[in-house]
C-alpha cells in the first residue's frame, strides 16, 4: 500500500473483472426451457467469471458446459456435492481465463445440511485470481449452523494465502443483518475477517435476490430478502477488488431460476 494518505493505494485502476454470481436452481421445474433462459441472461451481461451454485451435470449433459460454450467462455469447472437419480449437484465456475487449482471444501453441519464451498484459482491478465463459490444451510433458523459454516469458510480462505485477488461469492440463504453474515463483514465476532460486501460499496436498492416477485419462490410464501452476495476479502494496490458496480440480474415474470443473480463489477 502507498504511503500517501490521500491515495493510499496509490492510483486507481480503471479496468474491471466482471463477476456473476447465480444459484441457478438445478433440475427442479421445467429446468430444460429454463436453461435456455439462464443462457440468455448472462450471456447479456458479457462476464469474465460466472459462479453459478445448485449446477448439475449428468451422464448425457453437463450445465457448466453447455453454458460456457453458449457464452464463449473457454474454461469451465463443476465440482459435485450430491447425486440424485444419476445427477450430479454442485458448484459450476465459467471463466474467460485458464483455470487452475480447484479445490471443494466441506462446511460443518449436521448431516444432510453441510455447506460447501470451492475453491478455484483463475490465471487473469493482469494476475491471479481466487474465487470462493459458496453455499451455506438454507433453513432460516439454523442460524448457529451457518454461523459455524463462515467461520470454517474464512479460516480456510485465510490458509489459501493472500497471493491473489481474493473474491468469495455464492448463495449464503442469511440476510445482512444475520449474524453469519455480520461476521464475515467485521461487524459481528467469530470470523476474524472484514470482507467487502460489493452491494454495499455499489448497489442501489434492497438488492432482493430471493423475491415475491420471482414466480418459482412465491409458492413458498417468501418473505423479499437480500441472500446472495459477492464479498471482496480484501483490497490491493490500485485498489484491485474494491466494487465499483452491483445489480441484481435474471428477474421479471420470466424469472429462469428461484434465485435472481448478482453482477459485480470490481477494479482489477
Amino acid at each position: 500500500m502507498a504511503g500517501d494518505p490521500l491515495q493510499p493505494y496509490g492510483p486507481l485502476i480503471g479496468s474491471r473483472l466482471r463477476l456473476l454470481t447465480w444459484n441457478v436452481w438445478g433440475r427442479f421445474g421445467p429446468w430444460e426451457h429454463r436453461q435456455s433462459g439462464l443462457s440468455t441472461a448472462l450471456a447479456e451481461h458479457a462476464p469474465d467469471v460466472v459462479a453459478l451454485q445448485e449446477a448439475w451435470s449428468a451422464a448425457d449433459r453437463d450445465q457448466a458446459r453447455e453454458l460456457a460454450a453458449a457464452l464463449g467462455l473457454p474454461h469451465h469447472r463443476f465440482s459435485g456435492d450430491r447425486v440424485e437419480n444419476g445427477v450430479s449437484s454442485g458448484s459450476a465456475v465459467l471463466s474467460r481465463w485458464p483455470i487452475g487449482t480447484v479445490e471443494a471444501w466441506v462446511l460443518p453441519g449436521p448431516a444432510g445440511h453441510e455447506g460447501s464451498a470451492v475453491r478455484v484459482d483463475v490465471d487473469g491478465p493482469r494476475g491471479p485470481v481466487r474465487l470462493v463459490n459458496v453455499m451455506l444451510d438454507w433453513p432460516l433458523h439454523h442460524t448457529d449452523v451457518r454461523q459455524c459454516q463462515v467461520a470454517e469458510l474464512a479460516r480456510r480462505v485465510r490458509e489459501a494465502g493472500r497471493g491473489a485477488l481474493t473474491v468469495v461469492c455464492g448463495d449464503f440463504n442469511a440476510t445482512p443483518d444475520c449474524d453469519e453474515i455480520r461476521m464475515l463483514t467485521g461487524r459481528a465476532a467469530g470470523a476474524g475477517v472484514c470482507w467487502h460486501d460489493a452491494w454495499e460499496f455499489a448497489g442501489t436498492g434492497p438488492g432482493h435476490t430471493w423475491s415475491t416477485a420471482n414466480p418459482w419462490a412465491a409458492a413458498v410464501f417468501p418473505r423479499d430478502r437480500r441472500i446472495d452476495y459477492v464479498f471482496s476479502a480484501s483490497f490491493r494496490r490500485g485498489g484491485a477488488g474494491q466494487p465499483v458496480r452491483a445489480e441484481v440480474f435474471g428477474t421479471g415474470v420470466a424469472a429462469p431460476s428461484d434465485h435472481y443473480g448478482v453482477l459485480a463489477e470490481l477494479r482489477y
